[in-house]
């Protein structure tokens, strides 16, 4: 192993996504319950597909989700408690749970068009579907589209990158005028959460702030008839005597694989280690160094931010062309002390600075911008008078 690595040393270069000085792309969770609970997951080694083929794997999921759940203190028909008509699954990727939720959306209405109009083919109503995002939203909804065979438009936001009301409402009537028709949308409440009881389907990722190792994605649902009736399969051999009893989900009917991981253990894990204030003030924290690196930006009369710091995220750039911005963060990267990826945000290009390690602290932040700071000294210079 040790002569493979001296020749071929390009196949161990691992990128640090958990070093204090990684600031790219998003936080990717990491904890020690949430190891333990993953390595036992691997010893126990089932298949959870069915609530037969592991009862502990089933029922330890739809608990976790709601505990998370009234953690977020989401609207109770998301939960799934001992009647209620929601709940929660555990995908791997927010992309994955995207494509579900557009999958279920599509299923549903093709079924209800169907059932007033009979004659019309599934072909044609498929061809008239028009889903929407927000223009700032990932690009996995986009890809979510163009699996499904759906119409996506992207929806204008305003100068806080938010979609207004009245933009979506003339897209909508302009849409309807034309005869398509709209049936899915995927955008960010303001401020945070308001709103979410107007939507069907809620996810985001624990894998990302919640100490909770990759892969964690959660997702509820108000009525999971609608995602189970879009893929639900029952050969003979998957069959057993409690299946959707009420109190017994089957999470193959859930998700496009058919098998799972015991995911749901390191849910368990972080919760009954971390606790609620525990995870509270760990979110607290990377928010707190974000605002930091925000009033280091501000402080410097040479760059400027580019859109409100909520939570661990910091848009921010040079003051000037956005080939001074490429050049920029070319050097920042290519000095590999730190490492930071761009955006785009109004034509703009635009450097982004996420708290993303467990690990950082205070003097992290300090020590990455006194290093930013110094390239664009460097870089400033440089440029003709």
């Amino acid at each position: 192993a040790l002569e493979c690595f001296y020749m071929f040393p390009e196949l161990f270069q691992v990128t640090h996504w958990h070093s204090p000085y990684f600031y790219a792309y998003f936080p990717t969770a990491n904890s020690f319950p949430s190891l333990l609970a993953d390595m036992l997951c691997g010893a126990i080694g089932c298949i959870g597909f069915s609530w037969a083929a592991s009862p502990a794997c089933t029922e330890l999921e739809t608990v976790m989700l709601d505990w998370l759940g009234k953690m977020l203190k989401l609207p109770a028909d998301f939960l799934a408690g001992t009647e209620g008509r929601g709940g929660g699954v555990i995908q791997g990727t927010a992309s994955e749970a995207t494509l579900i939720a557009l999958l279920a959306a599509r299923s549903k209405i093709i079924k209800l068009i169907q059932a007033d109009h009979p004659d019309r083919s599934e072909t044609d109503i498929i061809s008239k579907l028009v889903a929407y995002s927000s223009d700032q939203a990932h690009s996995s909804v986009e890809r979510a589209g163009l699996i499904a065979g759906v119409k996506m438009k992207k929806i204008p936001t305003d100068n806080k990158f938010s979609v207004r009301g009245d933009a979506l409402q003339k897209v909508l009537e302009e849409d309807r005028a034309a005869g398509l028709i709209p049936f899915f949308g995927n955008t960010l409440f303001r401020p945070l959460l308001n709103g979410i009881e107007f939507a069907d389907s809620f996810n985001f990722n624990p894998h990302k702030w919640l100490l909770v190792n990759f892969d964690c994605s959660a997702m509820w649902v108000k009525k999971r008839s609608d995602i189970i009736g879009a893929f639900k399969i029952e050969p003979l051999y998957l069959k057993h005597d409690h299946q959707e009893s009420g109190l017994v989900t089957d999470y193959r009917h859930w998700q496009i694989p058919l098998g799972r991981r015991f995911r749901s253990l390191k849910m368990w894990f972080v919760f009954r280690m971390y606790g609620l204030k525990g995870l509270q003030a760990y979110i607290r924290k990377h928010v707190g160094l974000a605002k930091e690196f925000e009033s280091l930006v501000r402080a410097d009369q040479r760059f400027e931010i580019s859109a409100d710091v909520v939570l661990g995220l910091v848009c921010f750039r040079l003051k000037g062309s956005n080939e001074l911005n490429e050049t920029l963060l070319k050097r920042i990267n290519n000095a590999r002390n730190i490492h930071l990826v761009p955006c785009q945000l109004a034509g703009k290009f635009v450097l982004r600075f996420a708290v993303c390690a467990r690990t950082t602290e205070s003097r992290h932040i300090q020590e990455a911008w006194c290093h930013i700071s110094h390239l664009a000294s460097e870089l400033l210079q440089e440029l003709p008078h």
